[in-house]
């Protein structure tokens, strides 16, 4: 495993184009601006050296010289670590669990929601749906005082949730009246560089048509 590190001399990230965990990772990258190879990789079909580096035989994976990372909460945070401007994360110990407790929230309630908008039967899809859409609407409200996820600064949680917000279509997921400020403030982060910087041309096709 060192050895193929070693012989890296740029980072390099290896995502599925159409991994909405992998989307969140690009998006950091791309926000930061960090030189780092992205190598978009057929989840079917995993080269040897990822099998080699990564023990789940997952394709999401950071390899950074010896490190190899493949959990992407710890690949956003080692990021944000390693190249702290501009910083995704707050500074002050409270802020920051918060922060950590907001991302938790957004993979709770909404990523285990992805594999049956994806996957599922009909009906499984159907429940799902309302889920999503009841959960996002709930939140809604925060984006009238905020103008980012309860914060002023974009974080690591946008990263997260705006990968959701831009499949919301393609899911069959439509917003009430009511998540107006939600669908704005999604309409800011698709409008912002590095969002448009970290879509692969697969996820450029499945978002907003």
């Amino acid at each position: 495993m060192s050895t193929l590190a070693n012989r890296r001399s740029v980072m390099s990230f290896y995502s599925d184009p159409l991994d909405i965990v992998g989307h969140c990772v690009r998006l950091c990258i791309a926000e930061k601006d960090i030189n780092v190879e992205i190598n978009y990789v057929d989840p079917d079909n995993i080269p040897e050296d990822i099998i080699g580096l990564n023990p789940y035989n997952s394709v999401l994976t950071l390899v950074d010289r010896d490190l190899v990372l493949y959990e992407p909460r710890i690949i956003m945070e080692y990021l944000d670590e390693r190249f702290p401007h501009p910083p995704l994360m707050p500074v002050d110990p409270v802020s920051r669990a918060t922060n950590r407790q907001l991302a938790y929230r957004i993979m709770n309630d909404l990523y285990s929601l992805i594999d049956a908008l994806e996957n599922g039967k009909e009906a499984a899809k159907t429940n799902a749906r309302k889920v999503m859409r009841d959960h996002l609407t709930a939140i809604a409200p925060a984006f009238e005082t905020y103008g980012f996820f309860m914060s002023d600064d974009f974080s690591l949680v946008d990263c997260s949730l705006a990968p959701i917000l831009w499949r919301l279509e393609g899911y069959g997921v439509a917003l009430p009246a009511q998540a107006k400020p939600l669908l704005k403030y999604a309409k800011k982060l698709f409008d912002r560089e590095g969002f448009q910087s970290s879509l692969s041309e697969a996820e450029r096709e499945l978002g907003q048509k």
